[in-house]
């Protein structure tokens, strides 16, 4: 899989959770992924979940750190399960940091406080996910925790390189494990 940290600041508004975005903006083409830092602003017209629609909650924080993956030739089951394995990665890294983190589902929680966002669905062509780590928890909409406002993380950088090479690296070991075994 692709990797790639993007320098240039990007506001995630969830118009970029469309097929070929990486692709057409970044050129890699394949399963890729991305992350960047930015404002993040999901108006309840841009959203993806319906839930979120339906509870009229829409998306905000000041600073966020986002990843988006782009992964063809899988099922949005499978598009899920990855969405909550790049989750699960997140959370051990943090851990690794000795921040204690609760999951629920494809949620972080620090304190109580929510500390992601993250959706996967399907498009014509391929799944999509995205996922965000506040790194500014204020103006938040909801009881928000950052990585950097409250968990003294500075060096947002290096951890999304840390999240797209060990999510990489799992998948890439996942689909290695597959090749080894015999049918039964």
């Amino acid at each position: 899989m692709l990797n790639k940290l993007i320098d240039e600041e990007i506001k995630y508004i969830g118009s970029q959770l469309q097929p070929h975005w990486i692709y057409k903006n970044f050129k890699m083409q394949g399963d890729a992924i991305v992350a960047f830092i930015g404002e993040c602003e999901v108006k309840l017209t841009e959203m993806v979940d319906i839930e979120d629609v339906i509870n009229n909650e829409p998306i905000y924080s000041k600073s966020m750190l986002s990843f988006i993956t782009e992964q063809f030739n899988i099922n949005l089951v499978e598009g899920v399960f990855r969405q909550r394995l790049l989750i699960c990665i997140i959370k051990e890294l943090l851990e690794k940091r000795g921040i204690f983190v609760v999951r629920n589902g494809d949620d972080l929680m620090i304190d109580g406080k929510k500390l992601s966002v993250s959706i996967a669905t399907k498009s014509t062509t391929s799944i999509l996910i995205h996922t965000g780590l506040n790194i500014d928890s204020e103006g938040a909409p909801v009881k928000a925790s950052g990585l950097t406002s409250d968990l003294g993380i500075t060096d947002i950088k290096e951890f999304a390189k840390e999240v797209m090479e060990a999510y990489a690296e799992e998948l890439k070991d996942i689909e290695l494990a597959s090749t080894k075994v015999r049918g039964v």
